[in-house]
């Protein structure tokens, strides 16, 4: 697995959503291929990991965008 960082919050994190979806979808693939009991219930947890990143990411991605939408204010104490 290779890490790419652009140094963009945003689009770090996209590229993790996207990595994340062609993982299940390789498991997904997986699994259409095997009739193995063992093999298949390993390729499920991982396959159900790949789902839970995925949300994990996306909800960073929505936490980041509001941040960069909200104004910043500066208070300044005497």
């Amino acid at each position: 697995m290779a890490i790419a960082v652009s140094g963009d919050p945003i689009t770090d994190l996209n590229e993790d959503l996207a990595t994340e979806q062609k993982a299940r979808a390789t498991y997904d693939n997986i699994l259409r291929l095997s009739d193995d009991p063992d093999v298949n219930d390993v390729i499920k947890f991982l396959r159900e990991r790949e789902i839970v990143h995925y949300q994990r990411f996306g909800e960073a991605l929505r936490r980041v965008e509001e941040k960069l939408t909200t104004k910043n204010k500066y208070y300044m104490h005497n």
